[in-house]
């Protein structure tokens, strides 16, 4: 069963949309493609090949508008503003998204797994990265981690004030305390396919920074069969999720 919920943010101040498949089971967040909305995986067919985990109760999916990701597709004011909308976009999802996605579950302190294909995929690392304390685990399918080819015409210091903060690969080397101990008991999995138009490179320098700082991780390469497509998505992250809730591959 779907359920939509829109409200207005004035962390990125625009409309909003979240929706949600499934009524009982784990949650789990679902970052859209770069210019996707809350509806896209379900017009892909994404909601058809989880239908089991879904309708088995094994997990609830929530998706959201990909807010940054769109801006950066659609060149969206400058570059300095799209760095901003990117860090407000994460507050949003932390103060915003994981209250509703709470509230739903009616449990105050569920946990909460995340996931994402393509530039979904740098959402759902960024969002455990950020915020281990809301987030368990994260899938990131064909990931794009390195967001500067997407800032062509910023200055030198346009990156200082949101761009390291939001992007992992550059500010998971600088945690400490209590932040990096908490992300340490975390698991990211990057799966990708070595196919037309994949660069499992990004996905392995991700891997090498979350593993400098001890954060467990793996990167699962599916070979050069599976292309960057929505076909080797519902492949992938069915398997994926059917393993973690304990049910066979």
């Amino acid at each position: 069963m779907k359920a939509t919920e829109r409200w207005y943010s004035d962390r990125v101040k625009r409309q909003v949309t979240l929706c949600r498949w499934g009524t009982i089971g784990q949650p789990v967040l679902l970052f859209p493609t770069a210019g996707g909305d809350a509806e896209e995986a379900e017009r892909w067919q994404m909601m058809q090949a989880l239908s089991p985990l879904i309708d088995g109760g094994k997990i609830k999916v929530y998706s959201c508008d990909s807010v940054a990701g769109r801006a950066l597709v659609e060149r969206e004011g400058s570059p300095k503003h799209r760095m901003w909308l990117q860090n407000e976009f994460h507050q949003y999802i932390r103060h915003e998204v994981v209250p509703a996605i709470r509230n739903d579950c009616k449990t105050p302190d569920i946990e909460i797994w995340s996931a994402g294909m393509s530039f979904g995929a740098f959402h759902a690392v960024a969002a455990i990265c950020r915020f281990p304390d809301v987030f368990s685990k994260a899938v990131g399918i064909s990931g794009t981690y390195d967001l500067r080819r997407f800032y062509e015409g910023a200055g030198p210091h346009d990156f200082d004030d949101y761009y390291f903060v939001s992007t992992p690969l550059e500010f998971v080397p600088t945690l400490a305390g209590r932040h990096l101990d908490v992300l340490r008991t975390r698991f990211v999995l990057m799966p990708s396919g070595e196919g037309r138009a994949e660069d499992i490179t990004e996905s392995f320098r991700m891997a090498n920074v979350l593993g400098r700082m001890g954060v467990p991780n793996r990167v699962d390469s599916w070979g050069k069969e599976w292309p960057h497509d929505w076909a080797t998505w519902r492949k992938m992250l069915p398997q994926v999720l059917t393993e973690w809730t304990g049910g066979k591959s």
